[in-house]
């Protein structure tokens, strides 16, 4: 149905089309027209752009001064660890922290293709810990300096060292496997 309209149309249009061919230059002359509108149409939109741009960086302004502000009132407070109760607990504090990052520097020389998953899967028990350790300073903040929360951390700290620990015999146990298998294969 659609293919009769297309051909009525043509039909009824057929000596009307212009198929005489354009003058010399005729490109040339359009090329020149659009590039002109070009031009014209660019200024306008420059123009147009120009009278906003104030208006645009006072709003901008405005806004981030919003946000900075809106930012600031709702900054939690400061949130207290183990140094903030007492100057005995910041020294323990201090000591498993220091045994801890000594324990992932040694951690880390031993990494090999043998004990690279199980050095993996300790750094996801560390990584849970602390993730428990941060609740646990939020908890201390809440509850102001709860004993039971003090308690909590300080087992969180030798938690941490306990993997660490248990993955170091691990690898001393692969090693020590290792070393016997290739005693054996040398025999």
């Amino acid at each position: 149905m659609e293919k009769d309209n297309m051909d009525n149309l043509f039909g009824r249009l057929e000596n009307e089309f212009d198929v005489d061919m354009p003058n010399s230059g005729h490109q040339n002359r359009f090329l020149e027209k659009l590039k002109q509108q070009n031009t014209i149409a660019e200024n306008t939109i420059q123009q147009k752009s120009n009278y906003w741009k104030p208006f645009l960086a006072v709003a901008a302004s405005i806004v981030l001064c919003f946000s900075i502000f809106t930012f600031m009132q709702q900054q939690e407070p400061e949130i207290n660890d183990l140094a903030s109760v007492s100057p005995e607990l910041s020294r323990t504090q201090d000591f498993f922290t220091l045994a801890i990052q000594n324990e992932l520097a040694t951690l880390e020389t031993e990494r090999s293709p043998e004990t690279e998953e199980l050095i993996n899967d300790a750094l996801k028990q560390l990584i849970v810990l602390e993730t428990d350790y941060e609740k646990l300073k939020k908890d201390l903040t809440q509850s102001g300096d709860d004993q039971r929360v003090v308690y909590a951390m300080i087992s969180n700290f030798q938690n941490r060292i306990d993997v660490l620990e248990h993955v170091m015999k691990n690898i001393e146990e692969v090693k020590q496997f290792k070393a016997d298998e290739l005693n054996q294969n040398t025999l």
